[in-house]
């Protein structure tokens, strides 16, 4: 196992089974990027950590069941699947936050870290965020 997978599988551990932000917070250079279906494009450690922390506020309790894990390089990738309840309010682009909805999702994804000097630089999260509002019962249904 090479230096982008170890740090890869710290990153999921820190996010899920215990959400850690500090090792969060180390695992990334400080002039990290990362590219998320919500958030659009972050610049810099602490507003990737901030991006975290509202996530894992808003599903204290996931979990990450790996499909696949790859290492190429410098670069790790992930394909799972993410699950829990959602019990914390979810933040807006907008800075507005909804109420959590107390409703379970599963959710596919794929995310890709590539590592320098034992932190992440670079990071790219996919998942179809149309699937997650649904599953939070946040879109609105058009009149038949």
């Amino acid at each position: 196992m090479g230096q982008a997978r170890e740090v890869m599988d710290r990153l999921t551990e820190a996010l899920t089974t215990k959400p850690d932000l500090k090792v969060v917070a180390e695992l990334y250079a400080e002039d990290a990027v990362a590219l998320t279906p919500d958030a659009g494009e972050i610049h810099g450690r602490d507003n990737i950590v901030e991006y975290w922390r509202q996530m894992t506020e808003a599903v204290p309790e996931a979990r990450f069941e790996s499909v696949y894990a790859y290492e190429s390089g410098d670069t790790a990738i992930d394909e799972g699947v993410f699950s829990g309840r959602n019990t914390g309010p979810l933040q807006l682009p907008d800075g507005q936050s909804l109420p959590a909805t107390q409703k379970e999702i599963r959710i596919r994804g794929v995310d890709l870290a590539t590592v320098r000097d034992g932190r992440i630089v670079s990071y790219r999260l996919y998942f179809d965020q149309m699937d997650f509002l649904d599953q939070l019962g946040l879109l609105v249904e058009e009149p038949a």
